[in-house]
């Protein structure tokens, strides 16, 4: 049995968490937030629980459907059917689809939460680097300098460039992790004193500076106010990557309402988050990656071409390989 550790707690994190320590290994998460989840992100706010990462997920993987129907049963997880639309060059219009949508209940962080249930967690420490001791295990030293461990084996689950500097030991990982482009993108969520008068609750976008509406307040078990989180185009973002705030509010909330082709009230609550590591730019294949001589290896959704499902099957490659199981 190893002693194990795993950088960051995102989604591909818990998942190599949870298949690791229900295998008798002792594991300890280390992320730069206060929480679980990453992209999995919610800001509660006093308007409602405002889903400001990712918005829902699919389910396509047996493995991942297995897993989800417990998550579905333990009240982690609802189904969420929106009125969906697309809103294209020429026109807004309803575009019906039959993709089931999933999203954490009563919000994206319950599946995070519920999954980091009887798993140790040490947060807001940022691990800047590894180095192996004269018995070849690992010491994590966090950016104030304090030095964690030893540990047997070490798992990074940070998105690619973060994960670079941290792969240092192992240059075939830390080649192949400096060669995936990761793309920025803007959220701004907003709240309404009264319900806007649409039938919109979910909108994919392909004109302007937007790529994604969301009536975040359609989702299960969501309540409050009229909220809805928008997101921007990662082109648009990489070109307002310095933009003021104020200015991305404004701009985001005026195409807001050009996509409805309503007026739009000035809302009550409004929050903007940029993420400089939304998604990754093309697909990779790779599942995990693994430099077992040195018991370090890496997952994350952009080691499997993006998406929530792939960042939880990528974690549970790396504990397989890790444990020597395909």
């Amino acid at each position: 049995m190893f002693k194990i550790a795993i950088i960051g707690a995102g989604m591909a994190g818990l998942s190599a968490a949870s298949a690791l320590t229900e295998a008798g290994h002792s594991v300890v998460l280390f992320d730069k937030s206060r929480g679980s989840g990453g992209r999995m992100s919610t800001k509660r706010t006093e308007s409602g629980d405002l889903d400001m990462g990712a918005q829902y997920f699919t389910a396509r993987d047996h493995h991942f459907r297995n897993a989800l129907q417990t998550w579905i049963a333990n009240g982690w997880v609802a189904e969420w059917t929106p009125r969906l639309f697309l809103r294209n060059e020429d026109k807004l219009s309803e575009a019906p689809d039959d993709q089931q949508r999933y999203v954490g209940f009563p919000r994206m962080t319950s599946l995070s939460r519920g999954l980091l249930e009887g798993l140790e967690l040490v947060s807001q420490t940022r691990i800047d680097s590894l180095e192996q001791d004269s018995d070849n295990r690992w010491e994590l030293k966090d950016d104030n300098g304090t030095v964690h461990g030893p540990f047997d084996r070490v798992v990074v689950a940070t998105p690619a460039p973060q994960a670079v500097p941290l792969l240092a030991a192992a240059g075939h990982l830390e080649q192949a992790a400096s060669q995936v482009a990761m793309q920025p993108g803007w959220t701004l969520a907003l709240a309404f004193a009264e319900p806007l008068d649409t039938a919109v609750e979910a909108c994919f976008v392909r004109v302007g500076a937007l790529d994604w509406i969301s009536r975040n307040s359609s989702k299960p078990g969501r309540q409050g106010l009229d909220t809805w989180v928008l997101q921007s185009n990662p082109r648009w973002a990489m070109g307002n990557l310095e933009t003021d705030k104020t200015e991305i509010k404004r701009h985001l909330l005026g195409e807001f309402a050009d996509v409805l082709g309503i007026d739009v009230p000035q809302p009550v609550f409004e929050h903007a988050h940029r993420w400089l590591y939304a998604r990754s730019e093309g697909a990779c294949n790779w599942g995990a990656l693994a430099a077992p001589e040195k018991g370090l290896y890496v997952c994350g959704d952009w080691c499997l071409g993006g998406r929530l499902e792939n960042a939880w099957l990528s974690g549970r490659q790396a504990a397989h390989t890790l444990m020597g199981r395909k």
